[in-house]
């Protein structure tokens, strides 16, 4: 396959960006997105030239931190998939790829693809969490749990934090991730005691970090690689709407 790259390059988030053109020869269709930059990289690198910066690490799916914006989708054109898992033959011979970072004021470009996530991290750190004393390790099945909430539980739990949801919102809203985060410890027992205080604290973390506001679009949740439903936002506003009317702890 020949392809035509546009790459946005960047030197850092001080500097201003650009578009610039690359043509790749004998790509293999079987190589995935990021091994045809890795290519790239190496072309770049014997002719002296700055490779592209770009985030990853697992390559199977489940870090999340391959955050490529490609034909103007957040990890391109392969539904319920990360970078590292879409393969070059998604795409047809000659055809002109535009590859872009994730544009949110809450994830600024480090350099080229590459975005500073931390702003995820801290508003995990102001709640997302279980923090009481639950004693030893219990036994597995030593507290029940019907099957449904367990399996919601699970959904919620298969957010990888990539921000393709952020990436994807004309709001650049993070309300999908902090929702699935909530819902998360929210519907199971161990996490019930501190709901109310861990709704409070993660939306206000989301707020302070200058996420937007959430439109319900549902551009988010077609994006996510995982499918993370948009009922986990309405949990979320039911939870934030409770603590509000009745915890002494309420912020913002």
């Amino acid at each position: 396959m020949k392809i035509n790259l546009k790459v946005w390059r960047q030197k850092n988030n001080n500097t201003a960006g650009k578009l610039v053109e690359y043509h790749l020869d004998n790509v293999s269709e079987d190589m995935s997105f990021l091994e045809m930059f890795d290519v790239l990289n190496d072309s770049l690198t014997r002719k002296g030239e700055d490779p592209v910066t770009f985030d990853h690490d697992c390559r199977e799916g489940i870090c999340g931190t391959c955050s490529m914006y490609i034909n103007g989708r957040p990890h391109g054109p392969q539904t319920g998939a990360t970078t590292c898992q879409l393969h070059m033959r998604s795409f047809n011979d000659g055809d002109t790829i535009v590859v872009e970072p994730w544009r949110a004021r809450a994830f600024p470009v480090i350099k080229d693809l590459m975005v500073d996530r931390l702003a995820f991290d801290r508003i995990i750190q102001a709640g997302g969490y279980v923090s009481v004393n639950t004693g030893s390790a219990p036994d597995a099945n030593e507290i029940l749990i019907p099957r449904s909430i367990a399996d919601e539980a699970m959904d919620a739990a298969a957010c990888i934090g990539c921000g393709a949801c952020v990436a994807a919102c004309k709001n650049a809203s993070a309300m999908l991730f902090v929702s699935a985060k909530v819902s998360q410890l929210a519907i199971l027992p161990q996490g019930q005691s501190e709901h109310k205080e861990r709704a409070e604290r993660m939306v206000a973390q989301m707020d302070a970090e200058g996420f937007g506001a959430c439109s319900f679009t549902g551009a988010c949740s077609v994006e996510c690689p995982k499918s993370i439903s948009l009922d986990h936002i309405a949990r979320m506003n039911r939870e934030y709407l409770g603590a509000k009317l009745t915890s002494d702890n309420v912020q913002g």
